[in-house]
């Protein structure tokens, strides 16, 4: 009596590379969780498609499996700028800071001059 070979689950099929991409997507899920650019508490997910295409004979079937993650959006980054002109008459932006450059804190440091970005030509 001939052995039957050994049973597989389905993600073993391929040689392995259908639970390689779920590997590969939860990796990515993972660092978006730890990304503290990211909302900790906002829900991700990996989506596991299989597409079965069998023969007119049904003898045989063709898969197709997609593998994806959707991952959390990095949160708004929020600022305030005044508009301004530089010597030479040009317009800036400058960033607000929450002290006046050159001031000193109550930890004795000194608070940073703003950054400005040229507008425009």
């Amino acid at each position: 009596m001939a052995l039957l070979p050994e049973r597989k689950n389905i993600l073993e099929m391929a040689r392995g590379a259908i639970m390689e991409r779920v590997d590969v997507e939860m990796d990515r899920v993972i660092k978006n969780i730890l990304d503290p650019n990211t909302p900790a508490k906002k829900k991700r997910s990996i989506t596991l498609r299989i597409d079965l295409m069998p023969e007119e004979n049904r003898g045989r079937v063709d898969m197709k499996v997609q593998c994806k993650s959707t991952l959390a959006p990095m949160v708004d980054v929020s600022t305030a700028m005044c508009i301004t002109t530089g010597r030479q008459g040009e317009l800036l932006l400058a960033g607000l800071l929450p002290q006046v450059p050159g001031q000193i804190d109550l930890d004795g440091n000194e608070a940073p001059a703003p950054a400005f970005a040229r507008i425009g030509r």
